[in-house]
């Protein structure tokens, strides 16, 4: 499995529909952490371009969405333990 972050910017208020779309999605993806607002990392059996292709019929064409892998070099400042302890054993 590889480890990746998404991020995104969806041009409407977080609380409408397509915001609980896409979160769902990205959920399905895998083993999941929530560190900031719209930033996710997702381990997943999944390609970055496939991903994406899972992503991206739930949002507008004038929305936003960043796709990147990551490995285990990382670091964090005011981040959960959850999340950082999420990161350990996911990344």
């Amino acid at each position: 499995m590889k480890s990746y972050l998404i991020t995104y910017d969806l041009i409407k208020p977080e609380n409408s529909p397509d915001y609980v779309r896409l979160i769902q999605r990205i959920k399905s993806l895998g083993l999941w952490a929530h560190p900031q607002l719209s930033v996710w990392l997702v381990k997943t059996n999944f390609k970055s371009d496939q991903i994406m292709n899972i992503l991206t019929p739930v949002v507008d064409s004038n929305d936003k969405i960043i796709i990147i892998g990551v490995d285990n070099e990382w670091t964090t400042y005011n981040i959960s333990t959850e999340v950082t302890n999420w990161m350990k054993q996911g990344l």
